[in-house]
């Protein structure tokens, strides 16, 4: 009696197992939540039904105002001048007196700089970063003296837009935290300059 227990569970167990094993089909799989999986969603570039002009990508509605944009300081918001003629060459005061001083300027610009910029730049600014490290080549170093004698807003500007394969922050680092590593940079090329 045992063993014909024994035999038919074992029996059951390899059917168990091996019937399992499935096969090729056209049927869409079993999906518990579908709309996990399934949503509706426009892509880029694609074509729509919906709208009357066939397109998915909308354009801006007139006067649509962007953040950064909508800032009374146009040259706290651009790092450009008022009129747009040359960059702002050092960091507005308006900017360290919304940290409550330089030292929390500082601060946070090194918090930030540690996030965003040493993977590439490294730690002390010298382009040696682990990314460059890995194999990424032509990191700038910001100890260079186009970069040291630049304007503090083209600085900004870069950390905002990007330059050759350096990706734009705008979408990461907000105004004033930009304005922070910006000091903080200038704070690393002066420690690397007493170091020499």
């Amino acid at each position: 009696m045992k063993s014909s227990t024994l035999f038919s569970t074992l029996a059951l167990s390899l059917v168990g197992v091996f019937g399992c094993r499935g096969e090729v089909s056209e049927d869409p799989p079993v999906t518990l939540i579908r709309n996990m999986h399934n949503q509706p969603k426009y892509k880029a570039q694609a074509g729509s039904k919906y709208f009357a002009d066939g397109r998915t990508m909308r354009p801006s509605l007139d006067g649509t105002v962007s953040q950064e944009a909508y800032m009374s300081d146009e040259d706290i918001a651009t790092g450009r001048t008022a009129d747009d003629l040359d960059y702002v060459r050092e960091i507005p005061k308006k900017v360290a007196e919304s940290f409550g001083g330089s030292s929390a300027m500082l601060s946070r610009g090194k918090e930030r700089f540690g996030i965003y910029c040493a993977p590439c730049h490294g730690l002390v600014g010298d382009g040696n970063g682990v990314v460059a490290q890995r194999g990424l080549t032509g990191v700038a170093s910001l100890h260079q003296d186009r970069i040291r004698q630049g304007a503090d807003g083209q600085l900004y500007a870069t950390i905002a837009n990007g330059v050759r394969r350096m990706p734009g922050y705008a979408a990461q680092i907000p105004v004033n935290d930009r304005w922070a590593v910006v000091a903080y940079v200038r704070a690393l090329e002066l420690s690397q300059v007493s170091a020499k």
